[in-house]
């Protein structure tokens, strides 16, 4: 799985509480990601097998709106998330560490 910013992202807001549903409209809101960037994303996840997908049981009309599908991690995906969400950390670290620390402006020290 490439870990990019929207992905990155995503998998943070899932991660913060892995035990709790996400429905797309709470994860623009919060990732501020736009729905063309969202989905595709998270079908890829979903693909790689780090999240599940499952629609509510609702009666739409009786309720006033669509059913949502809710998001969550998986086993695997919390694994491979923490994994993945550290090694970014970690290389990100490097990056910065190999081309200067920013300074008190937020410039490069080079």
């Amino acid at each position: 799985m490439r870990i990019t910013v929207p992905v990155a992202k995503v998998l943070s807001v899932l991660l913060a509480e892995p035990d709790t549903d996400r429905y797309g409209l709470d994860l623009i809101k919060i990732t501020g990601l736009p729905s063309g960037t969202l989905y595709p994303v998270l079908h890829r996840l979903q693909a790689a097998g780090w999240v599940s997908a499952d629609w509510e049981t609702i009666d739409p009309t009786a309720e006033g709106r669509p059913a949502r599908r809710y998001y969550r991690l998986t086993t695997k995906g919390v694994t491979a998330a923490r994994q993945a969400l550290a090694e970014l950390r970690a290389l990100t670290r490097d990056t910065r560490t190999s081309w200067g620390e920013a300074g008190p402006t937020g410039a490069p020290a080079w």
